[in-house]
């Protein structure tokens, strides 16, 4: 079969510059791209006065509306997004997050073979009131039914959806960018020195426990100071209680969109705090495991899943406390740890995820030809076609 036509859906789109879907269709797309394939990005208009280019690494963009509310915000884009497609009619679509599954009796109707790529324990986020974690409990439900596949970025994930569902997935990790040691430059930027700070980098949201970690760091006897880097875009009280937290060592210093400064904070950081809780595979922990930097995570098994040995771990204020004074001491092992991370996410790797990617979408593909009109799959019914395996960490 020939290049295929691949959509990807659901998500604020390229350039990257959010979370974790949005960092895996730049790598994904990009790599897609120079196999020869065409790949169509949905992205969000963020309004007036923000750049909207026709391509991107290759990558064919369509910015559409959305909705300034976060409860409709992606339901907004995507309902759009699908009505584009389905005049367009990609060889496969890529559907990001389980929240978008009301739209797939649609895509699934028009013949378009697609995967959803199931995000991670989403009803389980602080941000969601009774009604949105009734909404995502029942959506994922939803995307059982009517994907042609599921796709699961974690061995978490793969777990929960067999559990519940009785639901294979295909095993698709991210990538992790091998950082470069040395370079710091850019560092003077802020007032810092290699190994002179504790690092945070991390969205303001309560199931990403910036509060905890700050409330623990305050605790604590280390001298060096906490940057945190990140943003709520629609949490100022939760953004005022972490403030209230802080202490002078506590530095705040906003989103930063320099990846260059952002990887030289990843790889000279004495320690990178990751507080993620419900999230699958995190790519800002793949980033600072790559840069070779030591690395103390929240304890749920995601993390332990990516860090294993190499990582510490914590579930209080207290455990902070201790962890940010260990770390300073003449006998920390933190440097041995951050290079024995470094070469345990080599697994994880953006080719070889796109591989998976690629034969996904040819499975897609192929599966159109045989039934352009597929009826919904049972819950208990697995999308044979693809490997459950591909990627990186099995």
């Amino acid at each position: 079969m020939s290049g295929l036509h691949i959509a990807m859906v659901g998500t604020r789109g390229v350039p990257a510059r959010y979370g974790g879907f949005e960092t895996a269709i730049e790598e994904i797309g990009q790599r897609l791209v120079l196999r020869g394939h065409k790949v169509t990005v949905y992205c969000r208009d963020m309004g007036e006065g923000t750049q909207k280019p026709a391509q991107h690494l290759g990558m064919d963009l369509v910015h559409l509306a959305a909705m300034r509310r976060r409860s409709l915000e992606t339901l907004s884009h995507t309902g759009l997004s699908v009505a584009h497609m389905l005049r367009h009619r990609p060889d496969a679509a890529i559907v990001f997050n389980a929240a978008n599954a009301p739209y797939l009796p649609v895509i699934r109707m028009a013949g378009i073979p697609v995967a959803t790529h199931v995000d991670g324990l989403e009803w389980q986020r602080a941000k969601w009131g009774r009604a949105g974690r009734k909404y995502y409990q029942s959506v994922e439900k939803l995307a059982v039914i009517w994907s042609d596949a599921l796709i699961a970025d974690a061995v978490g994930i793969q777990d929960y959806y067999r559990q519940k569902f009785d639901a294979d997935t295909v095993y698709l990790a991210y990538g992790a960018p091998l950082l470069e040691k040395g370079h710091s430059d850019k560092l003077a930027q802020l007032g810092l020195e290699p190994q002179g700070y504790h690092l945070v980098v991390a969205r303001f949201e309560p199931e990403n426990n910036v509060h905890l970690i700050v409330e623990g760091f305050t605790r604590s006897t280390a001298k060096l100071p906490l940057i945190v880097v990140g943003s709520a875009p629609y949490s100022d009280r939760y953004t005022r209680q972490v403030h209230e937290l802080a202490d002078a060592r506590v530095r705040f210093v906003g989103g930063l969109w320099d990846q260059e400064l952002l990887d030289q904070l990843y790889a000279n950081a004495k320690v990178y705090w990751h507080g993620h809780s419900v999230g699958g595979t995190n790519p800002s922990l793949l980033r600072a495991a790559g840069s070779g930097t030591a690395t103390n995570a929240f304890d749920v098994g995601f993390n332990r899943e990516v860090l294993e040995s190499c990582g510490r771990y914590f579930a209080d204020p207290q455990d902070v406390a201790r962890l940010a004074a260990e770390a300073e001491l003449p006998s920390s092992d933190a440097r041995a740890r951050g290079e024995n991370a470094r070469q345990l996410v080599r697994r994880y790797n953006w080719d070889l995820v796109t591989d998976g990617y690629e034969q996904l979408s040819l499975d897609l593909a192929r599966s159109r030809a045989r039934a352009p009109r597929p009826a919904p799959r049972k819950v208990s019914q697995a999308f044979s076609g693809a490997s459950q395996s591909l990627g990186a960490g099995q």
